[in-house]
């Protein structure tokens, strides 16, 4: 006879969003049950996140060694080690692994059960022999790769983001099939250590960013020696001597190794959900605006809730769970303010509206400025000025979405973020003062740019020489 386990929460998967309310409602004094299939940790440690950005540093080094020359430093081709660049990746894994261990989230007093779950009703799940009731279950399964029903894809190897890591050989041609912010991560990276790139891209490179901005990446993986086809889908994939040959529209690209990188999918198999009574779609779960699910016991968050697809995402979906379970409050989920990053170089990030949907949403009520890292100090000094500031603000200065490309775009990102999250209006960004120099200071020169025409204009010269009366 089955065991069975009660417990206030019982959650299902331990990626971000999982181990966060995990660890919320342990230190809260809950009963938490958490069940996971795979890895503590999830996608993020162990196939995403931290591995690709691990990848990154080591060929972002390689690509500085190369062109050293600009500062006056002897310029050479980089001896890479794939293999070793592989084992730098895994040590960044294990290094952060502890914080998401089994060992950890038992030490807080948490039940972990490492084996699939199964619902078998509304209120109960099984897992490895164990029958577990609970007061609320919260979802948390992510999303895998989505793998296209490309002709022949089937019968010839390839690399998803949850296996490329393994590889320990670098591939002499890697020919990436989809050019979102994996895709382009990955091929950088490749192209950057030392193996030739092709990119297939059915419509444009990044096509969910700001096509001004991305076309600025687009040029950088250009200029690294990628070539990029977009507009033209894999029609045909067959083995080839010693790879793969990809047939698109108008020609075969020949490769050794072929990475599918095209998208996601929430990950719902053998969750037996109908049994729970919770409705999904092959875009996820579906919940209302504070993550419940049909079963208003149940709450889904992160991937598989089917809303953005980021880490950050479903770390913040923990805390909207955290106040509506355990402190009673009505939080609902506000992911469309959560910004987002491509971490190529130079990095592409944005919050909120981008030029295009500001318009579709407010017409021609709005106002775009830029500033470009062309006149920022810090990035002639570095040597580095690709890129630019872009804002979107309102008729009234309202900050309606912000996007910036160039090195550190992330980080630069972040006061834009709180400034809409806020309501804030581009003039507080005036109204701070910058540190010189740096980069962030090219945040505050673009708000300055919102005021230019009418400080300068002939109404306003008029007000000054009106008023040099009292001088």
């Amino acid at each position: 006879m089955a065991k069975t386990i009660s417990a206030d929460i019982c959650i299902i998967g331990a990626g971000s969003g999982g181990l966060s309310v995990a660890a919320g409602a342990a230190q809260l004094g809950r009963k938490v049950v958490l069940i996971e299939k795979g890895d503590m940790g999830g996608d993020c440690l162990n196939t995403g996140c931290v591995p690709s950005k691990a990848l990154i540093a080591a060929a972002s080094r390689a690509h500085a060694i190369r062109h050293a020359d600009k500062f006056g430093i002897k310029s050479t081709e980089p001896g890479i080690d794939f293999g070793a660049v592989m084992d730098h990746v895994h040590s960044v894994i294990d290094t952060i692994a502890p914080v998401d261990s089994q060992e950890r989230f038992e030490g807080l007093g948490v039940t972990v059960i490492r084996e699939h779950a199964t619902f078998i009703g509304p209120r109960e799940v099984v897992a490895n022999g164990q029958k577990i009731k609970a007061k609320h279950f919260v979802i948390a399964t992510g999303s895998t790769p989505f793998v296209p029903p490309i002709d022949g894809l089937a019968s010839v190897p390839f690399f998803t983001n949850e296996t490329i890591f393994e590889n320990r050989t670098r591939p002499d041609h890697l020919v990436v099939i989809g050019g979102g912010p994996i895709g382009v991560e990955m091929a950088q990276a490749h192209r950057r250590l030392g193996a030739k790139v092709t990119i297939i891209e059915g419509d444009r490179l990044l096509n969910k960013d700001d096509p001004e901005l991305a076309a600025i990446v687009a040029q950088q993986l250009r200029d690294d020696g990628i070539d990029i086809i977009e507009g033209a889908k894999a029609n045909k994939i067959i083995k080839a001597d010693n790879g793969v040959a990809v047939n698109i529209d108008d020609r075969t690209i020949v490769g050794s190794h072929l990475l599918v990188a095209v998208g996601r999918k929430p990950t719902v198999d053998g969750l037996n959900l109908e049994a729970a009574e919770v409705q999904y779609d092959h875009r996820g779960i579906k919940v209302d605006d504070r993550l419940r699910t049909s079963n208003k016991r149940i709450y889904a968050i992160g991937d598989v809730a089917g809303g953005r697809q980021f880490t950050h995402v479903a770390g913040y979906h923990a805390s909207v769970l955290v106040r509506n379970i355990l402190f009673k409050m009505p939080a609902k989920n506000n992911e469309h303010l959560a910004p987002h990053v491509t971490y190529a170089d130079p990095e592409l990030a944005q919050v909120g509206l981008a030029e295009k949907a500001a318009r579709e949403q407010h017409g021609d009520a709005i106002k775009v400025v830029r500033w470009p890292f062309l006149e920022n100090d810090r990035a002639i000094a570095e040597r580095d000025t690709r890129g630019m500031v872009k804002v979107v603000t309102d008729k009234k200065g309202l900050i309606l979405g912000a996007g910036i490309v160039g090195k550190g775009a992330g980080d630069l990102l972040q006061p834009w973020t709180y400034a809409i999250t806020s309501g804030e209006k581009i003039k507080s960004f005036t109204d701070m003062i910058a540190p010189y120099p740096t980069r962030g200071e090219a945040n505050k020169r673009a708000a300055g740019d919102w005021y230019t025409k009418t400080l300068f204009s002939s109404r306003t010269r008029k007000l000054i020489s009106l008023l040099a009366v009292f001088d």
